[in-house]
């Protein structure tokens, strides 16, 4: 699989890296990874739609080849500023979004608030806040164990694996439905070596906060039934995110339309990459 070009641009006083397929005269595809992942595990999906569309896909800040968020702070507002100066840098039109989980959720966001910016939207199981904000604790709590989070995060340096094959393994363990290559390749890009020989994980564990303050699920309702653009819901049936027909959520979007992956769980591009192909290509494709 010939691989992206690398490259870098500024958000925040922070170097933010993306790679780069296809060519700049075709249509933009904004390929948006979740939490705890990286740029290169759009790969595959990114091979095969190289040809229809100029891809971007960033690595989010404390994510991959992008810098770490100064003092430690990460929110989904951040995330949306980061993708706006990007588009209004490299884009410089609408575009279409491919995004999940943690970059689905901001880019639910992200449509919402500019829809000068987004033409179409699918997003692989990134309803889940739906269910966070269901059953929110009271604000007090929540800002409590964040800040207990952050005190027990400032005591525990990263995990740290003797080996390459060490942290494959703990990469399938994440992730049943992978394959030994997939598994081997979302590694090899997810880590970077430290200077005893061993090696750790890319993002920043910072990033596994839950910061307090957050919109209510009435907000996030408003917001979600703002969204002018088409949109595709796209979940696993084996994964631990609600169904957003059953639950609800997937009534909000005036544009919206479902898709089910079988036998998938919360990585539908990585368990079933044909399956979920044949669903996303022709609606990115229009």
């Amino acid at each position: 699989m010939n691989g992206p070009v690398s490259r870098f641009y500024f958000a925040d006083r922070l170097r933010l890296h993306y790679v780069e397929w296809g060519r700049e005269d075709k249509p933009t595809l904004l390929l948006v990874h979740g939490g705890r992942d990286h740029c290169r595990s759009w790969d595959w999906v990114a091979h095969a739609l190289q040809g229809d569309f100029h891809i971007l896909a960033p690595d989010l800040r404390g994510h991959g080849d992008s810098a770490w968020s100064q003092g430690g702070g990460y929110t989904l507002a951040d995330v949306v500023a980061d993708l706006v100066q990007l588009l209004r840098q490299r884009a410089g039109r609408k575009v279409a979004i491919l995004s999940h989980s943690y970059g689905g959720a901001a880019s639910l966001f992200l449509a919402g608030l500019y829809p000068d910016l987004v033409d179409r939207l699918a997003v692989i199981e990134g309803t889940w806040p739906w269910q966070e904000l269901a059953k929110q604790a009271p604000m007090a709590e929540r800002f409590r164990s964040w800040v207990s989070q952050v005190h027990e995060l400032s005591t525990r340096g990263p995990r740290k694996y003797a080996n390459l094959e060490e942290a494959v393994a703990r990469m399938r363990a994440e992730n049943g439905f992978l394959s030994e290559e997939q598994a081997h390749h979302l590694t090899v890009h997810g880590l970077h070596q430290n200077e005893d020989g061993t090696f750790s994980w890319k993002f920043d564990n910072y990033t596994r906060t839950a910061f307090p303050f957050r919109i209510s699920l009435e907000e996030l309702k408003e917001l979600w039934a703002g969204i002018q653009c088409p949109t595709l819901l796209i979940n696993g049936a084996k994964s631990w995110v609600q169904d957003p027909v059953q639950n609800g959520a997937a009534a909000l979007f005036t544009q919206g339309r479902t898709a089910m992956i079988q036998e998938a769980g919360h990585w539908p591009h990585h368990d079933r990459l044909d399956d979920f192909l044949a669903v996303v290509r022709p609606f990115l494709k229009g």
